[in-house]
């Protein structure tokens, strides 16, 4: 009989088929030198009530983005249990070590919990987490939101995030969950075709799948807050989970891609000097910013330019750069598409 890992293994103090709301969360075994049998416990909450689809929330899955756990967890006081039509499983500080320290990635094992699921149920702590979440949790849901930022390293327009789908019917319904989110643009991004992440481990399960980019800078923006807390009730309405009345309706998004050209890599070790905002419309070719050299005043600088036309998407944060970072991203406007 095959038996799942994780289930075995992890400690969830909620029942997932249980009505009304539970606050709790599922351990992570964490035997470390002062304290031998201790646990991560990353918290979680279920919210059902009557018949109608799952819809998982998923907020700080890089520790240093905070938009999505602040209005996540807005959501799990404030919900009333009685407007419900089904279950809402909300993970808001999914990776709770990297949450606590500020981190993109885990003080405990230095992981980036995006770029390794489907997880390992017997790898380290991070991989646990991915595990479970895709071995358990995953399998539970029809809809999938994920509430990322820019982070400490990158400003990035406040965006929803269209996961390519396995299917035109699920693409469909990735691109129509993300036009109903409300932010200002949607960016079709497949973080470069990687399959670990945690929308492309939802996608695979066959939920629709989002995701979001709220400004970054490792900072709360006001707009971005706003903006997230509005789309959480909007993706709810959406999948009939709350009353059509609980939504703010807005605009339909320009809708933009990011294509191979997006990403403008430094190869210099330096300090950057970007030269547009962000939305800026660029052009391929188009000086886009330097890269300067402090200790050595008779160097000049190293110009970059733009390999893709479109909007300036994301700027790097902070001003030190060495070869490989990225320094800036262009997304590129979808002509007339809705796919």
């Amino acid at each position: 009989m095959k038996t799942n890992l994780s289930k075995d293994l992890t400690h969830c103090t909620i029942d997932f088929d249980a009505p009304g709301k539970q606050i709790g969360s599922f351990y992570i075994p964490l035997s470390v030198h002062d304290d031998a049998w201790g646990v991560i416990p990353v918290p979680i909450a279920v919210i059902a009530n009557g018949e109608g689809p799952t819809v998982i929330f998923e907020g700080g899955n890089h520790g240093d983005e905070y938009e999505g756990p602040i209005a996540l967890g807005e959501m799990i006081r404030d919900i009333d249990v009685e407007k419900v039509s089904g279950r809402i499983i909300v993970i808001p500080a999914i990776n709770l070590p990297a949450v606590l320290a500020a981190r993109r990635t885990s003080p405990v094992d230095d992981l980036n919990l995006n770029r390794i699921f489907p997880g390992n149920a017997l790898g380290s702590a991070t991989e646990q987490i991915a595990a479970f979440v895709n071995d358990v949790i995953f399998p539970l849901g029809d809809v999938f939101v994920d509430l990322h930022s820019g982070g400490t390293s990158l400003d990035i327009l406040p965006s929803a995030v269209i996961e390519p789908g396995l299917t035109p019917a699920q693409h469909e319904a990735n691109v129509k969950a993300a036009s109903v989110f409300g932010a200002p643009i949607a960016v079709v991004i497949d973080n470069r075709g990687d399959p670990r992440t945690a929308t492309a481990s939802a996608a695979g399960h066959g939920m629709t799948t989002i995701g979001t980019e709220m400004a970054g800078s490792g900072t709360v923006s006001i707009e971005a807050l706003a903006v997230c807390r509005r789309g959480i009730y909007n993706v709810l309405a959406h999948a009939g989970v709350v009353p059509e009345e609980m939504a703010s309706p807005a605009p339909e998004p320009k809708l933009y891609t990011l294509s191979s050209t997006a990403h403008l890599i430094c190869e210099d070790d330096g300090v950057l000097e970007t030269l547009h905002p962000l939305g800026t419309e660029v052009k391929a070719g188009q000086l886009a910013g330097r890269v300067h050299f402090l200790g050595q005043p008779q160097r000049k600088p190293v110009d970059l330019h733009y390999r893709a036309d479109g909007i300036v998407y994301g700027r790097r944060r902070p001003g030190r750069v060495r070869p490989g970072n990225c320094c800036l991203v262009v997304a590129s406007s979808i002509e007339g598409a809705r796919t």
